[in-house]
């Protein structure tokens, strides 16, 4: 058995490395040449927004091919560059337009783990008798059983387990994350030692084709009438201003809203059909309940035989946020999250992500994206009450 789980000498073992042209991914080709395993490296052409191709903290377009192509040829291995631009924008940059515009917080990164890397790409590796696909993200994967199972890796401040929640079984067992017992600052240790010209590169960005971070610019140029102004209403009812569209405000939102009433209020609400934005008081936010669509279950035995009464798990709402007590609920097609302790600034299109245990180590149970919140009772009244004054007014 090598160090890849696979029951082959390393020489005998064929290995497709995703780079995006930083670090991590480098790294990850220059380990596994150095083992001896037959490495190719293959960077997806994703996008070419002119700017965003060059800022610092893109990734897989402009200058980071180059910097990919350069690493390849330090090591020695070959190199492929495949143009997914046109795939990228279906499946990821028009589905986030579109999802921000329903009044939604998308996460592009889950979806182009989704579509791009782990299902086209994974199927490329495969088109190429490759024996894995390998990818430099920090996450634990190792055996259990028949089957493999990803769990939460040794960097807790690198984890990546969040994004990578949607990767069904079969990709699991295909894919291999060498990274996941390193440090962020190992990581480059190991770049400077051999030698490549990414060693002090800047980390990618979660966003990578939004130029400057704003993207609101991108959304307005993808869908030219989506930029509609409505009202910012309190939850008491209080028409407190204009807004120049629902895509520049997402829920949990303080700052940049426009409006003063002496007291702090963040986005409660936004509702796509009617064009506002709901402000009010932090505690408007208490978020109690999850509903989930398209979940995805990693656990060993199925959800609807596991989850039908409840079982306890931890659960991560925001990429940014420790997993935190929850109770998993699946029942007739439906799946659900009771939050214990409550959260705030949670909207639709997030990813609620399920695990065993907190830490390093944990395993990833799967998750699901967020379809709609329940509030805290009084969150709950605060909002009934604005839809029956908003009703009354017509």
């Amino acid at each position: 058995m090598n160090s890849l789980d696979i029951e082959k000498k390393p020489e005998d073992t064929r290995v497709v490395v995703a780079m995006s042209g930083g670090v991590d991914s480098s790294v990850v080709a220059g380990m596994l040449h150095a083992e001896g395993y037959e490495v190719i490296g293959i960077t997806l052409q994703l996008y070419d927004h002119g700017e965003a191709a060059r800022k610092t903290g893109s990734c897989c377009a402009g200058q980071d091919i180059d910097d990919a192509r350069r690493v390849c040829e330090t090591l020695g291995i070959p190199h492929y560059v495949l143009d997914y631009e046109s795939r990228f924008r279906e499946a990821v940059i028009d589905n986030f337009a579109d999802s921000y515009l329903a009044g939604e917080t998308p996460i592009p990164c889950v979806a182009c783990n989704q579509t791009v890397k782990f299902a086209d790409l994974l199927k490329t590796a495969r088109d190429l008798d490759a024996d894995v696909l390998a990818t430099g993200h920090y996450i634990r994967s190792r055996a259990n059983g028949a089957h493999r199972a990803l769990y939460r890796p040794a960097d807790a401040d690198r984890d990546q387990s969040y994004f990578l929640f949607a990767t069904t079984p079969d990709q699991v067992d295909f894919l291999r994350f060498p990274l996941g017992e390193l440090t962020k600052d190992e990581t480059r240790r190991l770049a400077a030692e051999m030698g490549l010209i990414v060693a002090d590169k800047p980390d990618s960005q979660d966003i990578c084709f939004v130029p400057n971070g704003n993207y609101a610019d991108i959304i307005t140029k993808l869908r030219p009438n989506s930029a509609m102004a409505g009202d910012i209403v309190h939850v008491d009812g209080r028409v407190l201003g204009r807004h120049e569209g629902i895509l520049r405000f997402t829920i949990g939102q303080r700052k940049g809203l426009g409006v003063a009433t002496g007291e702090p209020l963040y986005v409660v609400k936004l509702d796509a059909r009617t064009r506002r934005v709901i402000v009010g008081p932090r505690e408007a936010l208490d978020t109690r309940i999850v509903h989930l669509r398209e979940t995805n279950w990693l656990g060993d035995a199925p959800l609807d035989t596991v989850a039908r009464e409840g079982i306890e798990v931890m659960a991560r709402v925001r990429s940014t946020r420790p997993p935190s007590p929850a109770r998993l609920h699946h029942e007739a097609g439906r799946t659900w999250v009771e939050l214990h302790a409550g959260e705030t600034g949670v909207a639709p299109g997030q990813a609620c992500v399920l695990y065993d245990g907190t830490g390093e180590g944990a395993r990833v149970l799967g998750g699901g994206f967020i379809d709609r919140t329940e509030r805290a009772p009084e969150a709950e009244r605060m909002l009934e009450r604005l839809d029956t004054l908003m009703a009354e007014a017509g």
